[in-house]
């Protein structure tokens, strides 16, 4: 099993920062990818931003330019800076971290709350 915890999140103005982090433990397999996804009321859980192992990432239209993904292998953890937060930023944040064997296998987070005030 693998498990992700969270830390972060909180109230903040428009304009302000925020740094996300996850840890993961357990049964990781080398080659992952980890990411955050954010789930606003009423709408569906959505990829923020994601990196992999050798450092590949992705990102939301939306965030480009403002949000920050990273990781540090030896402490599987990932990061995610948010720089100029809006308030169509207030979602929870979930930390995600995938690999295959066979199939794909996802794990989650428990969520941290990002609520941008305007």
């Amino acid at each position: 099993q693998v498990q992700l915890v969270e830390s972060g999140g909180g109230l903040v103005q428009a304009g302000d920062s925020l740094r996300l982090s996850c840890a993961a433990s357990g049964n990781i397999f080398g080659s992952n990818t980890m990411g955050w996804y954010r789930q606003a009321p009423g709408s569906q859980r959505e990829l923020v931003a994601s990196i992999t192992r050798s450092g590949t990432t992705t990102y939301a239209d939306s965030v480009k330019g403002r949000f920050t993904i990273s990781r540090d292998n030896a402490k599987n953890t990932v990061y995610l800076q948010l720089n100029s937060l809006k308030p169509e930023d207030t979602a929870v944040y979930y930390c995600n971290l995938w690999f295959v064997i066979l199939t794909r296998r996802d794990y989650w987070g428990q969520g941290t709350q990002v609520t941008v005030s305007a």
